[in-house]
């Protein structure tokens, strides 16, 4: 229930993706009337109908939620405490697009009431907020921060597809101009995270602290990638050394694989860029990237060596990638590196297919230009000829795949090439004359 000092609470949440959506239904769990925007007209009249496409929320928890879906800014003119979840993206030159955060902070300031409260949850690099939204919304208003309106900042924790970590149960980092819109935030977040909240001394140190995050995995997962590539050539296993050296109790237990998504692939590029307007040259992230954007490629050329191994025919190889999205059990392709290995792939000349279970036929061919796999099977044939792959890259362990070994050996022609990138089937695939098995 509300509480009493927050009765008159009314939240606008600007951005109703993977998290925009589920903070505005947790307000609305607690009663408290929810204003949700979204740019896009086809969100809206999906959310409306009760439908999250991106498999977050179920129809029946949309049912639940009382929420004033819109695509009408001028509606959130009611509210008087506003979050704004915007992606924060890059472009082609990995440099950060601050485009969409820029536009949101515009429509803000032209839909700003006196005395609300702005809070911004996008990833971004030390001082966005307070150098480059807070100025937007205050030329667009034509109100002054900190007299009629206020701002903070609140980094999201929206781990997509995770159901044990979620809003409710994680700490919530909360951050204000001054202590007094720090302490509002934090009672109102409190609201909704049971788990508490921790309140960071600085706006600035709020949103390092959110880059920093994801960058510390990114090195982390870069290491074990490194470790895998200097295993592969000295013939060894990378995960049997994990294994050996996971027994001492101060490991960091990480695995090798594709590092793709909205975050961890893409946020260190933030604090570089800001770290370079400053003069520093961050070594380590940048080798972390370097790493983690050569895996995806890297796989490619295995295949490809491998069916040159063998002797398979160079013209037209045939590959199946099993699972597309950019981690298993969730529907997000946003940064999906195998889309590098599937380029590869082509500039070898092989016709690459895709299987995908989460994902339908029209996406799997739109978004990675693939031929589309509907479901597996011993045999498919196109027209008058059984079609028969030369190579099967598994590229994430999705919960459907519940596979045996000759599921996956009888789509091969003779020998069998299977790339598993996790290592995660590594049991179903017993040594074999007939069958060539990799994996990170």
């Amino acid at each position: 229930m509300v509480q009493k000092t927050d009765k008159k609470l009314i939240v606008g949440v600007i951005g109703l993706g993977y998290v925009g959506l589920p903070l505005a239904v947790e307000f609305s769990k607690q009663e408290i009337p929810v204003i949700g925007y979204d740019l896009s007209v086809n969100r809206i009249n999906q959310l409306k109908e009760h439908c999250d496409l991106s498999g977050e929320l179920t129809s029946s928890e949309l049912k639940k939620a009382k929420i004033n879906y819109t695509n009408d800014p001028i509606e959130l003119r009611s509210a008087n405490f506003l979050i704004a979840a915007i992606p924060t993206p890059v472009n082609e030159k990995n440099k950060p697009d601050l485009s969409l955060l820029k536009e949101a902070s515009a429509t803000i300031g032209r839909n700003l009431s006196r005395h609300t409260t702005v809070v911004f949850e996008s990833t971004v690099y030390p001082g966005v907020t307070e150098e480059i939204c807070m100025p937007i919304i205050e030329q667009t208003s034509g109100l002054k921060c900190g007299e009629d309106w206020f701002i903070g900042y609140s980094p999201e924790r929206i781990n997509p597809g995770d159901k044990q970590h979620n809003i409710t149960n994680i700490v919530k980092i909360v951050s204000g101009m001054d202590k007094k819109t720090l302490k509002k935030i934090a009672r109102v977040y409190k609201i909704v995270c049971k788990a508490g909240v921790f309140e960071s001394p600085s706006i600035k140190t709020a949103e390092m602290a959110k880059v920093f995050e994801n960058i510390q995995r990114d090195v982390n997962i870069a290491l074990v990638n490194e470790l895998s590539l200097i295993c592969h050539r000295m013939g060894m296993e990378a995960q049997e050394v994990l294994s050996a050296a996971g027994t001492k109790w101060n490991f960091l237990k990480f695995r090798p694989g594709l590092v793709g998504g909205h975050c961890v692939g893409v946020d260190p590029y933030y604090l570089v860029e800001k770290a370079k307007k400053i003069g520093y040259r961050p070594q380590i992230i940048m080798s972390a990237r370097e790493i983690n954007n050569y895996m995806p490629q890297f796989i490619a050329e295995e295949a490809i060596k491998a069916m040159d191994s063998v002797g398979k025919k160079k013209e037209g190889y045939k590959v199946l990638i099993m699972g597309l999205t950019f981690k298993e059990n969730v529907r997000d392709t946003r940064n999906s590196k195998i889309t590098v290995t599937i380029s590869t792939l082509k500039k070898f000349g092989a016709q690459v297919y895709g299987y995908d279970p989460n994902l339908t036929q029209k996406e799997i061919e739109e978004e990675f230009e693939v031929l589309p796999v509907e479901k597996l099977e011993r045999e498919r044939k196109l027209g008058l000829k059984t079609l028969s792959y030369d190579a099967v890259i598994i590229n994430v362990c999705h919960r459907q795949f519940n596979f045996v070994m000759a599921d996956v050996i009888n789509l091969m022609s003779s020998p069998a090439i299977v790339i598993d990138v996790t290592g995660v089937y590594k049991d179903k695939f017993k040594k074999s004359d007939n069958l060539i098995y990799k994996k990170l």
